[in-house]
């Protein structure tokens, strides 16, 4: 679709919005579906309906090639294990009964290339016409994978990259190499069919914290070079007490210029020069006790938004359990602020037992996701203070298991593709 062309909807004569069918294919508008609206000022935002699934995250294994200090296999206590050809066959049929095909994305806590059919999954989902991505280390991705994640036409192939020099990239992702990385990633840039715009598309994916943030000019110098398209950048999320103290979000959760609110002061600043003159007055600017608003975009916009159940996600374990977001595939322990929580996996039902589509529509985990869209719980990441955040099984104001309130995502501190 061209982002830049006019879409419009109109009114009928009966007072009903009627909007273009290109939408309506794209969102999965049948009869019956229900769209949240958002009054923001002088626009409408019309959110997907939670009835439409257009993204199925696949983790062919929670096993890693490499040990990184950032990573949730550090301090959890599950088996590790790789997705049974049965597992994945069931998805396969399940994907099949979807249209239009939502997007597959084959990562989760594990290194997807480890499993030695990924790629062999890749080429069958892509062989139903479903759009892929997959996020890796790169470690992996020798000349004869990355022909083949080629031929089979993925959207993205994503690398994570946290370090520019090698000594801070290994002081990250302990037994990796950068310039192996990074020599993978150009024989996967040269072997793309040549075009104005080279496909599949390279994106990086950074994860920031005190020890590595210098780095990320460099990095994104690197991802220049190697031909990235795509860019993301997510603060860490600390699994154990070491990790905690590199966050560099300790007072973003409180600070007025993320919190949009009509009782609090509200600055404008439109676009400018950012440059040697500008910097320290703009910061101090940004910095200085309002609510920001940057060229039209105010900085909190983000707060209270789950991007898994905005984009219509749901996560598959290696072990085909199904759950509505990567963090709850797993139980393990994180931390809010100097908490220590115990979050615990919620998994709807197993792909073996029932349809992806069956699942999918389970009434309980619609109503879950209606919940989540208006954000209905307890303002735990703000809050903080009370002993029913050391878990997500109950909030103060009467939710049950799971709740978000305390989660770092649904406030765009952690992020993922």
């Amino acid at each position: 679709m061209d982002d830049n062309r006019a879409i419009w909807a109109e009114v009928d004569a009966q007072g009903r919005l009627v909007m273009p069918p290109e939408m309506v294919e794209r969102f999965g508008l049948v009869p019956g579906a229900r769209l949240r609206v958002q009054d923001l000022a002088n626009n409408l935002r019309l959110h997907r309906p939670v009835s439409q699934l257009a993204k199925v995250y696949i983790e062919p294994t929670n096993r890693c090639n490499i040990t990184c200090v950032t990573c949730m296999r550090n301090i959890w206590d599950e088996p590790l294990g790789k997705m049974s050809r049965a597992t994945f066959e069931h998805i396969l049929d399940g994907l099949q009964q979807i249209t239009p095909r939502p997007l597959v994305f084959f990562g989760g806590i594990g290194e997807p290339l480890f499993h030695t059919k990924t790629i062999e999954m890749i080429e069958r989902v892509r062989a139903i016409g479903a759009p892929v991505e997959i996020i890796t280390n790169a470690i992996l991705l020798n000349a004869e994978r990355s022909k083949r994640l080629i031929d089979a036409g993925i959207e993205t192939l994503w690398v994570s990259i946290d370090g520019a020099r090698p000594e801070s990239y290994e002081d990250v992702r302990l037994g990796a190499e950068l310039p192996r990385v990074l020599e993978n990633l150009q024989t996967f840039r040269s072997l793309r069919h040549h075009s104005f715009r080279p496909m599949p598309e390279i994106g990086i994916n950074f994860v920031a914290m005190k020890r590595n943030i210098h780095d990320l000019p460099e990095v994104l110098k690197i991802a220049a070079s190697v031909g990235a398209r795509r860019f993301m950048v997510s603060n860490i999320l600390p699994y154990d007490r070491e990790m905690n103290k590199e966050t560099l979000y300790t007072g973003a959760l409180n600070n007025i210029a993320y919190l949009p609110s009509k009782w609090l002061p509200r600055l404008s600043i439109p676009k400018m020069d950012l440059n040697d003159l500008t910097r320290e007055p703009f910061f101090r600017a940004i910095t200085s006790g309002w609510n920001v608003t940057f060229a039209g975009n105010n900085f909190g916009g983000s707060n209270d938004v789950c991007n898994f159940i905005e984009s219509g996600a749901m996560a598959i374990g290696w072990d085909g359990g199904v759950a509505p977001c990567i963090p709850l595939l797993h139980t393990h322990t994180t931390f809010l602020r100097k908490r220590e929580r115990l979050l615990k996996r919620h998994i709807i039902g197993k792909v073996g037992e029932k349809s992806l589509l069956a699942l999918w529509n389970d009434p309980g985990y619609v109503a879950y996701r209606e919940r989540v869209h208006s954000f209905a719980f307890a303002p735990c990441s703000f809050c903080g203070g009370c002993d029913l955040l050391d878990s997500n099984e109950e909030d103060c104001i009467g939710n049950k298991f799971p709740v978000c309130g305390g989660c770092l995502w649904a406030q765009a501190l952690i992020q993922c593709p």
